[in-house]
């Protein structure tokens, strides 16, 4: 498998040379198993913070490998059972930071009544 971090927390990196060879800044290799691969992932994912993840690793289909992407404007896609990576346009990173922005925070009705309700306990 290999995995590239950029602009990752130290404390990822230094998670994952527990596990994997770091032979580049940021490019760590190695073979490990799925369950310590999904566990690897998915331990990235908690803690990039803002940076970029790529994962790639073998797999038993017509590419003989596949890939997990984290953090990329580029997205996966699934054309015709052949795994590929979509470059956004202009207007789909406009939707999607749009969407992003949605999910972050709370409304601010939310945050109002939130207000309210320990403005009065004090």
């Amino acid at each position: 498998m290999v995995l590239q971090l950029t602009d990752c927390p130290h404390r990822v990196r230094g998670d994952l040379t527990k596990w994997l060879f770091e032979i580049s800044a940021g490019v760590f290799v190695g073979q490990v198993s799925a369950r310590v691969r999904d566990m690897l992932w998915t331990r990235v994912q908690e803690t990039r913070s803002h940076g970029r993840a790529v994962l790639v690793y073998s797999a038993n289909n017509e590419q003989g490998l596949d890939f997990r992407v984290c953090g990329d404007t580029w997205e996966p896609i699934d054309f015709d059972g052949i795994k590929l990576m979509l470059r956004p346009t202009a207007i789909r990173l406009k939707t999607k930071q749009k969407q992003e922005s949605l999910r972050l925070g709370f409304s601010d009705a939310a945050k109002r009544r939130a207000t309210k309700r320990f403005s009065g306990n004090r």
